[in-house]
């Protein structure tokens, strides 16, 4: 698929999400039957994973920048397994615990981690996850990142209605104060165990979703990450470093790679990355786009961010597209035993 075929698909579902439409299909209704039982065989070789329970890791991190002047940041992870970590041993190699560790280093100031992101979550139970961040006593998260989609490809949720879901969380969040971003469904055509056509049929399918998702969250005040690399080339090239036991979840050094090509935004969110790598460099085809094309774009390469820009033209809103650079994730702190919060 084209990337301006890409971009008209995920403007009609992002329409369709908006408007409350549900009819917009991800891979083709010809092909459902072939999908849904090569989807069955594939979930039974799989496996939930060698890990069911998912470390522990909320809790401070950067504690030797601590100091009377400044509170903690507040970060907080929602999604599914990979937003919480899934398939690791130890605490300090989930996202989240990666993720705190860059951005204290980076910020020079303690973060606060609290994760809400459940194993096996579709978009909808976003609602419940930003209900619990928002009853939480303690001040709205400075900055809140999102993983999540990959089940509902697997699962078959309408794409409209995923697409919903996510827009709605990140309305909530923006709206209590917290900055978002959203990582996009990872590319589900390279999981080990899955083979053609499933393997093309998920690749299109996870494409014109994290699509659709892009448009989504960025007209919602969000900014988006591609994760297509949390599944694609380096881990098809890499499967077995880079996948974890079950051949499914990231392993630690996939969630290191994953990790590295949030950190950037998450920063820039904040104000915290250089001015000077926040103008669009043309030489790394950086810039101005409408909003559709810039999502289809991003699907098709991983790291690719997409914030929102000018409000309006004459092609609906635009977004400026970044291919920033990866910085190596700092060594992460020890998690605490228990929460701090």
């Amino acid at each position: 698929m084209t990337s301006m075929s890409r971009a008209r698909v995920a403007r009609r579902i992002a329409a369709g999400a908006a408007y409350g439409g549900g009819g917009v299909g991800l891979a083709g209704a010809a092909a459902v039957g072939l999908v849904l039982a090569e989807v069955q065989l594939a979930r039974r070789r799989v496996g939930n994973g060698t890990s069911p329970q998912v470390p522990h890791a909320d809790g401070l991190y950067g504690r030797t920048y601590a100091g009377p002047a400044e509170a903690p940041l507040r970060l907080t992870m929602l999604g599914d397994s990979t937003a919480a970590g899934q398939g690791v041993h130890r605490g300090g190699q989930t996202p989240g615990a990666l993720l705190a560790s860059g951005l204290a280093a980076l910020a020079e100031r303690p973060v606060e981690l609290r994760t809400v992101a459940t194993p096996g979550a579709r978009s909808d139970d976003l609602d419940r996850q930003v209900a619990l961040v928002l009853a939480d006593p303690d001040p709205v998260p400075d900055i809140c990142v999102i993983m999540v989609g990959a089940n509902d490809v697997t699962h078959r949720m309408p794409p409209t209605r995923s697409v919903r879901h996510l827009a709605s969380a990140v309305r909530r969040l923006r709206t209590a104060g917290a900055e978002v971003v959203v990582g996009t469904c990872p590319d589900l055509g390279t999981i080990e165990p899955v083979r053609q056509p499933l393997r093309w049929l998920a690749r299109r399918a996870s494409r014109q979703l994290a699509a659709a998702q892009t448009i989504g969250a960025v007209e919602q005040g969000g900014r988006t990450v591609s994760l297509g690399d949390l599944l694609g080339p380096e881990f098809a090239e890499n499967p077995r470093e880079l996948f974890g036991p079950d051949s499914y979840h990231p392993s630690a050094e996939g969630y290191a790679t994953a990790a590295m090509a949030v950190l950037p935004t998450v920063c820039a969110s904040l104000g915290l990355w250089p001015a000077e790598e926040e103008r669009p460099d043309a030489s790394r085809r950086e810039g101005f786009l409408p909003v559709a094309r810039a999502a289809a774009e991003a699907a098709s390469e991983a790291g690719t961010e997409v914030a929102a820009a000018m409000p309006s033209g004459p092609r609906g809103p635009w977004a400026l597209l970044k291919r920033r650079r990866r910085r190596r994730v700092p060594e992460q702190e020890p998690a605490p035993a228990s929460p701090s919060s």
